[in-house]
Formats: structure tokens, sequence, C-alpha cells
């Protein structure tokens, strides 16, 4: 029997019948996961990411960043003294942007910067972006940059919400990313942020969340 991994409630069955794949979307927080045993493996998980090819001198990419920084983060930057990128990939565009804000920036990511630098730190904003997408265990993670976050400090988050329709699901194209396993609704996260002790401050359009740890 498979329970969401955010409430433990029931959920129900989303089947793509095209490629044999079979997601479970929960019926009280709306959390959609991809069956556990369908996961892509680690090394075609990272081929997949290698084919990223941002850069600051990709224009559209970092006006993106900027335009994430000013709706979610530039309010709070006069308490803003360090960060820390969790997940930051192949090439740490989005760092860059916030040291040229005035920030003191770690970085971390899983195949390109794997030291964990945040072991014994703590910050006062910790930003992942276009990540909780493809964790197994968001609930885990979240808690896990909640113990790294300074109090009043800030956690924001991009990524997409998914449509309620499951034929809307089905055909959405940020489904079809292999390793994108994990959709997130505004009511899932409120249950994340009640789990972990953080109050979520608010969600902005389609894509970001913003939590703080008081």
């Amino acid at each position: 029997m498979y329970f969401c991994k955010i409430c433990n409630s029931r959920v129900k069955q989303i089947e793509d019948k095209k490629k044999s794949l079979y997601y479970y979307r929960c019926c009280f927080c709306g959390f959609i996961s991809l069956n556990d045993s369908q996961r892509v493996d680690i090394k075609l998980e990272k081929q997949q990411y290698d084919q990223h090819n941002n850069s600051l001198e990709n224009k559209g990419y970092v006006e993106m960043f900027e335009e994430f920084i000013d709706l979610s983060i530039a309010l709070y930057l006069e308490n803003i003294q360090t960060a820390l990128d969790f997940g930051s990939g192949p090439s740490p565009v989005f760092s860059e942007l916030l040291k040229r804000r005035g920030l003191e920036v770690d970085i971390y990511d899983l195949f390109y910067a794997p030291k964990k630098v945040y072991e014994d730190k703590s910050y006062d904003l910790i930003t992942s972006t276009e990540v909780f997408e493809h964790l197994c265990q968001p609930l885990e993670t979240l808690e896990l940059l909640t113990r790294h976050l300074n109090f009043n400090g800030y956690i924001v988050l991009m990524t997409k919400f998914p449509p309620k329709e499951d034929d809307l699901f089905l055909n959405w194209w940020y489904r079809r990313d292999p390793t994108h396993i994990s959709f997130f609704t505004p009511k899932s996260f409120e249950i994340m942020a009640e789990k972990v002790e953080l109050k979520l401050i608010k969600t902005i359009n389609n894509n970001i969340v913003v939590f703080q740890k008081c």
C-alpha cells in the first residue's frame, strides 16, 4: 500500500500508459510522486544534468534568477549576510548573483560540489532552485536544511506546482524530464513546514515558496 510521503494520507494512482510510469497523487495535500522503483539510476541522472549548459553569459538564464531574487529574496536582504545555495548545479550562476548582492555564499551539489560545507555552519538564507522536484525524500531534505538555518532565517525554494487535473499533469512539459519525480502543491509545502517547524510565509506565482524559521 502506498501513502503520501508528505502527510501519510491515501493516494490515487496516475498512469502514464505510453511510458508505463505510475505516479501517486495525495488525496489530501496534492503531492505527486513517481513510483520509487521507476526512478532513473544515479548515472543516468547525472547524464541528464550534464546536458545543462547555463552560464553568466546566458542572458535569459541570468534574468530568470535576477527576477527570482527580486520576487522572493530582495525584501529580506537587509537581514541576510550568509547564504547556502543547495543544489547549485554544474555552473553556480545563482550563487554568483547572490554574491553580487553582498552575501557570503556557500554552494553544495550532490554531483558538482559534493563537499558538505554546511555541516558545521548555519545560514541566514538557504536557497534551492529547481532541486526539490528531483528528490525522493523531500521532507527529510527540508528538515536537513532547517537544521542549518539561523533563527529568523529564510529558506526559499523554486519548483513548479503541478496541474490539478490528472490529464493535464500527464501532458505537462515539466513532468517529461525523467529526473523530475516529486511535485508539490502549496498545501504540501504548508504541511512540510509544520513538520519541520518552519513558517510558510508565502508562495509566489506557481513555482516559489518562502519559509522562515521563527
